[in-house]
């Protein structure tokens, strides 16, 4: 059985109004994942929080590190933390 774990990423560049969190939500559904991905308006940043298995949260963090085709990640601020269960689905918080 996987291990279950979660990740909280701020992600930094060009990563709003370029599709960014539709891009998220749909590589993480077809994962399985769950959490929320949404847009800090202070900053220009993303904010993606996700639970699941560890390998499929390596890969969706190397989805994120590229990102769509019109954005450009400069950054992205990893913490790691114990799984909750506390999502029933991925999606976009606002």
């Amino acid at each position: 059985m996987p291990e279950n774990t979660a990740f909280l990423a701020t992600v930094y560049g060009r990563v709003q109004g370029v599709n960014f969190r539709l891009f998220v939500v749909r590589c993480a559904r077809e994962m399985q994942l769950k959490g929320y991905v949404r847009n800090l308006l202070d900053d220009g940043a993303l904010e993606v929080y996700v639970e699941g298995g560890k390998e499929q949260l390596d890969e969706l963090l190397g989805h994120i590190y590229h990102g769509p085709s019109r954005a450009e990640v400069d950054r992205v601020d990893v913490r790691w933390s114990e799984y909750s269960g506390n999502f029933k689905s991925f999606e976009v918080r606002r």
